[in-house]
């Protein structure tokens, strides 16, 4: 957009600019006819850059510089032979959510602070005031030869108090509400930056055999997957299904959280889960649900 303005002021260099500005300087143009339809053909260059970045989000509203976020939808159960070839499924993502700039600080601020909160902080020890013995002097202070010493509970005798040991703590750490919020929005539009997140319309499986699900998640190549459902409870026949299978966990959308999201190489959203995400994390006015499309 800034080249497309040069060439409208007949600037195509850095030193083109400087050379205008001191013809400007030496000689005023205000009023001139040439000011004029300088400024009327940089305004128009502007207003064309502007209508042709800006892009209709899936709520409806016009946000510049927002493209919105295609990718293909997937299918866990898997289709019978006698049933037609259908199109692919499109779904069209809220960019605010799932094509936030990358921002690695945020990610392990994000961590970091639920690892913090997982810490028991019960290690505890005790000094030498804590240790049971006698406060008897062990030797006379001087004419053994040896160093001083006082009681047996000395931090340098075996048996004695640890200087300086651990006590019971909180390792929890502070991190505000919208920064939590911010690294939702990383770790998933790192996701769908990767490639390694999917989008199925549910979750929901016909059986709770976890032989016939761990042969689909091999044909779909799912291993290491988490898959996240927008609903309350997870489907009961995914729950029973997986919780054999060795590298694959389920988890509902209120509960995931940033560390989940970047722990697991590959994150499997339904419908819900991606309604659930706009509706806490999208930045529109207005939110909507996400669209499909048959292509």
């Amino acid at each position: 957009m800034l080249s497309a303005i040069r060439r409208a002021l007949g600037q195509t260099a850095p030193r083109a600019c400087r050379r205008l500005s001191t013809a400007i300087t030496a000689e005023p143009l205000v009023g001139s006819s040439l000011a004029v339809d300088v400024a009327e053909s940089s305004t128009q260059v502007l207003k064309n850059a502007l209508q042709t970045t800006r892009v209709a989000s899936p709520s409806g509203v016009v946000n510049p510089l927002a493209l919105p976020v295609y990718l293909t939808m997937s299918s866990l159960i898997r289709p019978s032979e006698d049933a037609p070839l259908s199109s692919e499924n499109v779904v069209e993502l809220d960019p605010t959510v799932f094509a936030h700039p990358i921002r690695r600080d945020i990610l392990h601020l994000c961590v970091v602070h639920y690892l913090d909160s997982l810490r028991q902080g019960t290690a505890s020890t005790k000094t030498r005031g804590e240790v049971r013995g006698s406060g008897r002097k062990i030797r006379p202070q001087k004419g053994t030869g040896q160093a001083r010493l006082g009681d047996g509970q000395s931090p340098m005798l075996r048996g004695g108090g640890v200087a300086f040991g651990p006590k019971p703590r909180d390792f929890a750490t502070k991190l505000n509400r919208k920064v939590i919020q911010m690294g939702m929005r990383v770790a998933l539009s790192a996701r769908v930056k990767e490639n390694s997140l999917g989008i199925v319309e549910s979750l929901d499986w016909p059986s709770g055999k976890t032989n016939d699900l761990a042969k689909r998640i091999d044909e779909l190549g799912w291993r290491k997957t988490l898959f996240v459902s927008g609903l309350d409870t997870m489907p009961e026949g995914l729950r029973k299904a997986s919780s054999n299978i060795p590298r694959v966990a389920t988890a509902s959308a209120k509960d995931v959280n940033v560390y989940d999201v970047v722990k697991w190489e590959r994150v499997i959203l339904d419908l819900a889960a991606v309604e659930w995400f706009e509706r806490m994390l999208s930045k529109t006015v207005a939110q909507a649900p996400p669209r499909a499309y048959d292509v």
